[in-house]
């Protein structure tokens, strides 16, 4: 399954974007307002829950500096990613776009599909809260 948002135009340099996304603990600014729970585990690592979904761990799996950032499903059990690619567009402008990708079976891939579709469009509305 893949789900991207519309990409999200950012008032702040590719460098900044990247460093904020880096650090997990940011992805608390980033999270819906029906956040249930909001958990730093490890420098790399993080679990947070929505109202009425189970906890979801993600962990920090690649960065290319500037670019790219990757997290990914800390447990095999729903094996899935999440990466948000960065543009730069100018001294002080970059673009960001959230894109998620797993592998489901048909009833799991019908469940979740709205619900994440949902979630990662949230997260990229609040990427206008990087560094306030």
């Amino acid at each position: 399954m893949h789900i991207e948002s519309p990409k999200k135009k950012v008032a702040k340099s590719n460098k900044e974007v990247f460093d904020f996304l880096s650090d997990i603990k940011n992805f608390e600014t980033l999270m819906p307002d029906n956040i249930d729970k909001f958990e730093v585990l490890d420098e790399n690592t993080f679990k947070f829950a929505l109202k009425g979904m189970p906890e979801i761990v993600l962990r920090l799996k690649e960065q290319h500096p500037h670019e790219k950032v990757i997290l990914g499903a800390a447990s095999d059990k729903l094996p899935f990613t999440l990466t948000a690619d960065i543009t730069r567009l100018g001294e002080n402008d970059s673009e960001v776009g959230l894109s998620f990708e797993g592998e489901f079976n048909a009833m799991m891939a019908m469940m979740i599909k709205t619900p994440i579709t949902n979630f990662i469009g949230t997260l990229s509305n609040n990427m206008d809260k990087i560094g306030q």
